[in-house]
């Protein structure tokens, strides 16, 4: 009973961690080299990420300088930043490439927040679908007379209260982000 519970535990805390990680990578006017997360430079004809084939630091509050190991691979790296879902477009000096970031109007804010919320609202559906697989579980051990009636009870009462815990952890998240981006 208790490893169903810390399984589901474990579960939820990816969920968690899946969220940070896309919040991570939304563009809110300030640079951040996570955004570059996603983006693939065909390097030697095999898909490598920026981070693993350059130096991306950022120098100022809104810019990003990636500079690459092997400077025959810099036009490589536009082009993929160029084709990624980034939005900006990198400004390449023949041995740096810079990613400027401009400051977001108030409408953009707004968009960004209300997919913060979608995102958190995803998460949640998540967390609560691995409620039902626990319980689901849980039952199915009680059909099997491996626990009691009163185990089960309690199972699922834990299994409530983590299912809690992790959706006021989601909220909490999602409202540090809006503010970042509303505040920025």
């Amino acid at each position: 009973m208790n490893t169903v519970i810390s399984h589901a535990e474990e579960r939820m805390k990816k969920t968690i961690q899946v969220l940070v990680g896309e919040y991570a990578s939304i563009r809110a006017g300030r640079a951040n080299p996570a955004v570059l997360d996603k983006v693939t430079v065909d390097y030697y004809d095999v898909p490598t990420p920026v981070n693993q084939v350059a130096a991306v630091s950022v120098p100022e509050a809104r810019t990003l300088l990636i500079q690459p190991w092997d400077k025959s691979i810099i036009k490589a790296i536009e082009i993929a930043i160029q084709a990624s879902d980034i939005g900006i477009n990198p400004q390449n000096d023949g041995s740096v490439i810079r990613l400027i970031f401009p400051p977001l109007t108030q409408e953009r804010r707004r968009e960004l927040v209300k997919g913060i919320y979608k995102y958190a609202e995803e998460s949640k559906i998540a967390i609560r679908s691995i409620r039902r697989d626990t319980i689901d579980k849980l039952k199915d051990l009680k059909k099997k007379n491996e626990i009691t009636e009163d185990d089960l009870k309690t199972a699922e009462k834990r299994t409530q209260d983590l299912t809690d815990r992790f959706c006021k952890e989601i909220d909490d998240v999602a409202l540090n982000k809006d503010k970042e981006i509303m505040e920025i």
